[in-house]
């Protein structure tokens, strides 16, 4: 069925989105709406002495965390309850929230809200990993600002550097990147039927659920989250709805009426999580044959004032830390840094960017400094089916990285222009090979998730289909209706299956970590397969199925030992620039990609996963920077916080080479974070290679190119 499922057709959600008349969070009508704004610190470490506030009209409210139920708490139920949903007595980042104003109209609101004044005792803060390691002005966390510390180890490290007969080293750094979406941030709460309905542009109705229930201390059956239309996401959906949703449900269940907490953009841009910064040293030993024997790299990630998803970024960042290579003696210290910067949190590919940056920029420098051709080199490196991996398993996957370079040489023409462009003052060609695990890492699946899909039988032939899966763009609405109708030989419009709504479906998890193609659907098209056998029992027939973890898959959670993921998508790009010797701006001539997604269940939908991921990652490694200033973000609007347009990068040309995997539907893996991965250090090896200087950070600016070529 692989090649079948393949092939194109039009996206069920074209033309309400294309003819403007799809409904996102702020088209939806409540009578008697009230409008919420939030009271945020200024300070990015204080104590609170005094909030001096005026006399609130009537019909006008302040809710902080005195109106939180003494059934709840003030912390919200993420991986851990660290973040509070208002700050109280201290402040620790610059927009905390610390409470809610709001009445029936928005520019009372906002008059209200900046009448207050609020008194602080200001704290030393700590926004580098420097001075967070040395815990400057006393720990922000716990007591040595660690939030999370790993060590992975293959082989006898210590043993091989002691043989190696040269080292090479290098410092690789990323920054903050906003997500910018093209929606911004947006929730509304009501008091329905006795009970709190959030209606969420969000990826994760179940998460906002779980934080309300656990903040007012009800049973979660007594919050309902209705997802509705979402215009974009890329992981700024996942956690932080949660940060908003809290304290709106507070609110909510003080005044009994609906209330809208939607972010205009200057606030989202100021406002919301970012993209880990992170800073990765990696050392390498080499044999006197120019063979890599043994690899040591120190990685460290800002994860911000709260722990939120932060140690489960670092996990990937460490576990994709020596990429596609097959080093036999190795050695990998992931830290997760606590600071008095804005909370970071998932960012398409959660981590693995961070990590497959270094270890691909350190493998290009490695060559440059042997005079060796860098994708031989790498190459020479790549790891092979049952090759050991950095948590002492075996690779399962059929690894066909060989089989995909030979398909983007002939593409990029890249081996003869690497020798063309060697003596080319202004034009360079880089490429970057990645792998990217499909699915929550280690045991997420089986332990924590567990997820279900329901699927039923309705009128006139259709099916419905119930997951909590969210489609933000990505084509969920289509793909998983191509999975459920091929099963059942039905059209795809006749299966139904609307934006989930947490008293109508059941939990399948969240929409993240690549899971929801290889993971959910394939428990979508085994759930068909039930439902299929059942179909002649007519109208109503119901069918679920659960979650079943392959029992060829291993991993020991407590020691990060065994399988972390069943399976890795692939990916090598391609990119080709030209720089300007008197302005420094780069131009990117051209970009190629070829992709092991498994089996696309879509081939037009996973170009544009493939043309968008790519991107936005080349945004990421050459024009987005977002920079601190005293713990505030610098930019806060489009024009000082640039995206590329489709005029700044050239077509994509995109391939897929077919390698099925048997738990995923129709053999389809993990694709969404994977296209994300490799662009950055292709961008990044390519500008080097253009200006003869090597590069160890991103964004690669016109004015670090600058200070390169003058050092």
């Amino acid at each position: 069925m692989g090649a079948k499922i393949s092939i194109p057709v039009r996206r069920i959600d074209a033309k309400e989105k294309a003819g403007g008349w799809a409904k996102y969070i702020g088209d939806y009508e409540f009578d008697n709406l009230q409008h919420g704004r939030f009271l945020r610190s200024e300070r990015a470490r204080a104590k609170i002495i005094e909030i001096k506030k005026p006399v609130f009209p009537e019909g006008y409210y302040y809710v902080d965390a005195s109106d939180i139920p003494s059934s709840g708490k003030n912390n919200i139920q993420m991986i851990k309850d660290d973040w509070r949903v208002f700050a109280v007595d201290e402040v620790r980042y610059i927009g905390e929230t610390i409470a809610i104003i709001l009445g029936p109209d928005k520019q009372k609101v906002l008059d209200l809200l900046n009448e207050i004044e609020i008194i602080y005792e200001d704290l030393i803060p700590a926004f580098t990993f420097d001075d967070a390691l040395a815990c400057k002005g006393g720990a922000v966390h716990g007591t040595d600002n660690i939030f999370a510390e790993y060590l992975l180890n293959v082989g006898n490290t210590d043993n091989a550097f002691k043989n190696a007969d040269k080292i090479i080293e290098g410092k690789y750094e990323t920054g903050f990147q906003e997500h910018l979406y093209m929606e911004t941030q947006g929730l509304v709460g009501t008091w329905e039927d006795g009970k709190i309905t959030m209606y969420a542009s969000a990826q994760c109705p179940f998460y906002i659920r779980k934080s309300v229930a656990g903040t007012l201390g009800v049973p979660l059956g007594d919050i309902r989250v209705r997802q509705v239309t979402t215009g974009g996401a890329f992981g700024g959906k996942e956690h932080f709805p949660d940060v908003i949703a809290t304290p709106l449900a507070v609110a909510v269940n003080k005044i009994k009426k609906p209330i809208s907490m939607i972010y205009d953009r200057i606030e989202d841009i100021s406002f919301t999580c970012k993209r880990h910064p992170s800073k990765i040293t990696i050392k390498t030993g080499l044999d006197k044959d120019n063979n890599i024997i043994a690899m040591e790299i120190d990685t460290l990630v800002n994860g911000g004032a709260y722990e939120s998803s932060t140690p489960i970024v670092l996990q990937r960042a460490i576990l994709h830390g020596l990429g596609v290579y097959n080093i036999p003696n190795a050695r990998i210290l992931g830290r997760a840094v606590a600071t008095n910067t804005f909370p970071s949190d998932a960012y398409r590919g959660f981590g693995a960017p961070q990590g497959l940056f270094a270890i691909e920029m350190h493998m290009s420098h490695i060559a440059d400094e042997l005079g060796l051709d860098t994708s031989d080199f790498k190459r020479k490196h790549f790891i092979k089916t049952n090759d050991i991996t950095i948590t002492n398993s075996k690779m399962h996957d059929d690894v066909k990285l060989e089989e995909m370079f030979a398909k983007i040489d002939e593409m990029s023409d890249y081996s003869s222009k690497v020798k063309k462009y060697a003596n080319d003052p202004v034009k360079g060609i880089g490429i970057a090979f990645v792998n990217h695990g499909g699915g929550f890492t280690g045991n997420g699946e089986q332990v924590v998730i567990q997820g279900v899909v329901k699927m039923k039988r309705l009128d006139d032939g259709k099916a419905g289909l119930y997951v909590s899966v969210v489609e933000m763009g990505q084509g969920l609405q289509t793909t998983m209706r191509k999975i459920a109708a091929g099963e059942l030989g039905l059209s795809i419009e006749d299966v139904v299956y609307d934006n989930p709504d947490t008293d109508i479906v059941p939990d399948s998890g969240p929409t993240c970590a690549s899971r929801s193609i290889m993971v959910v659907g394939f428990l979508v098209q085994e759930c068909a397969k039930k439902l299929k056998a059942k179909w002649e029992e007519g109208v109503g027939t119901e069918a679920t199925h659960q979650y079943v973890h392959p029992e060829e898959f291993v991993w020991e959670q407590e020691t990060l030992q065994g399988d972390a993921y069943p399976a890795y998508g692939w990916g090598i790009n391609v990119v080709e620039v030209e720089y300007d010797p008197v302005t420094f701006e780069v131009k990117t001539e051209g970009v190629w990609a070829v992709w092991d997604v498994g089996v696309a269940i879509d081939e037009t939908i996973m170009q544009g996963q493939s043309s968008g991921g790519i991107i936005q990652a080349l945004g990421y490694a050459s024009i987005e920077k977002c920079e601190l200033k005293n713990g505030a973000f610098m930019q806060h609007t489009m024009a000082d916080y640039t995206i590329p347009t489709s005029l700044d990068f050239p077509k994509v040309e995109t391939v897929f080479i077919d390698n099925p995997y048997k738990y995923g539907p129709s053999g389809a893996k993990g694709a969404g974070e994977l296209v994300f991965d490799a662009a950055p250090p292709a961008y990044a090896e390519a500008v080097q290679n253009a200006i003869g200087k090597r590069i160890y950070d991103i964004p690669v600016t016109p004015e670090m190119i600058m200070e390169a070529l003058n050092k």
